[in-house]
């Protein structure tokens, strides 16, 4: 779905990175391996702890550059179909998310009775399965099944709202394609990305909806645009003036990483050197199954928390070394479902099947754990 100059080794580099960034986030902030294991790198704890989480503004400025790539890398609708454009990419996503979200479910059943911590999510209902299952689970108030559910969320919406935008310029300018209309769409782009910075992700309560995030997400586009532009400068301007007058205004580190990934993807795939290189091969191939590793990261890492805390629960240094053999599980759990799952192009019979399976399977596992209790 992206253009072959959208994707290039140092994008799988990055979301390498960022992808295992992430992971190693979540191993810190959900015990208890990292509670106990946290006297022997106080520092590293506090800090992915804390600023690991800044890793999924890399992810969002990625989203909308390869975005921009798939859907208008002159500015222009490339496609004909709003409704087809965005059922693909609910398919496309659901899919992966669902096996994902099965296997958490199952996990945290397994482990609920054994390990009494509050990572461990307590046993679905209906509503809460439904919700997650449609990624709905942050608008109506539902407990998410797993770690990072919210971002596949807002990443359906911030492409939804683009899909739209997009559809929108070409229906007024009656289908032409003209540069006035190419500006006018990348025009509202920008417009968008400046209200997101300046007002809607000051406001927390917002942050389930793609306004919170399209700053990040509309700089990822405009950094796309200026790749492909003769002359850089003018969006190289705008994206540091944006990010400039919204951290005077209110400064907020992540915005800070978003300016800093969609000025360097800028420089460094304007550069020939840098487009050209194919990077580390195992980094650049965690970055192409990083959506799947980010999915089932969450259930892997919980087993192993239980396993390890509940056997070793005051030994730091097996407790660190249960952090590392959850982060190489994980990134197993992921290759095989990027080979199995996400690599195959999906059906909505494939993907209502698998939203029907995750949502009778939570009700199974929710009846028979409580029916042991």
């Amino acid at each position: 779905m992206t253009s072959p100059q959208s994707r290039t080794p140092l994008i799988d580099m990055v979301k390498g990175v960022a992808c295992a960034t992430i992971v190693w986030h979540h191993l810190a902030f959900y015990g208890p391996m990292s509670d106990i294991a946290h006297p022997l790198a106080p520092d590293l704890m506090s800090w992915l702890y804390e600023y690991g989480r800044m890793a999924v503004q890399v992810f969002l400025v990625l989203g909308g550059y390869l975005a921009a790539g798939s859907l208008a890398p002159q500015g222009v609708a490339r496609f004909e179909s709003a409704s087809q454009q965005i059922a693909r990419r609910f398919v496309r996503l659901v899919v992966p998310y669902a096996v994902a979200l099965v296997l958490a479910v199952v996990v945290a059943a397994l482990v609920r009775n054994w390990t009494d911590h509050p990572s461990v999510p307590g046993a679905p209902g209906l509503a809460q399965l439904v919700a997650n299952a449609l990624l709905l689970q942050d608008i109506v108030g539902e407990e998410a099944l797993s770690a990072g559910v919210w971002y596949v969320a807002i990443d359906f919406q911030l492409f939804v709202c683009s899909v739209l935008l997009l559809s929108l310029v070409r229906a007024v300018s009656g289908g032409r394609v003209a540069p006035y209309v190419a500006w006018l769409g990348r025009g509202l782009v920008l417009v968008g990305a400046a209200a997101s910075l300046l007002a809607f992700n000051r406001q927390p309560q917002l942050d389930m909806w793609a306004l919170y995030f399209f700053g990040a997400y509309g700089m990822g586009m405009m950094a796309h645009w200026a790749v492909r532009a003769p002359r850089a400068g003018g969006w190289v301007a705008a994206i540091a003036a944006m990010g400039v007058a919204a951290m005077a205004l209110d400064f907020r580190g992540r915005i800070a990483v978003a300016v800093v990934t969609a000025l360097a993807l800028v420089w460094a795939l304007r550069s020939p050197r840098w487009r050209q290189w194919q990077g580390f091969a195992p980094v650049v191939q965690l970055g192409q199954m990083s959506y799947s590793v980010f999915l089932v990261h969450f259930p892997v890492c919980l087993l192993v928390n239980s396993v390890v805390g509940h056997v070793w629960p005051q030994s730091p240094a097996v407790n660190a070394l249960g952090m590392l053999l959850a982060f190489v599980l994980s990134l197993m759990a992921g290759r095989l479902l990027y080979e199995r799952v996400e690599r195959h192009v999906p059906s909505w019979t494939t993907a209502l099947r698998w939203q029907a399976g995750l949502v009778g399977t939570g009700m199974l596992v929710a009846v028979t754990t409580s029916h042991w209790a």
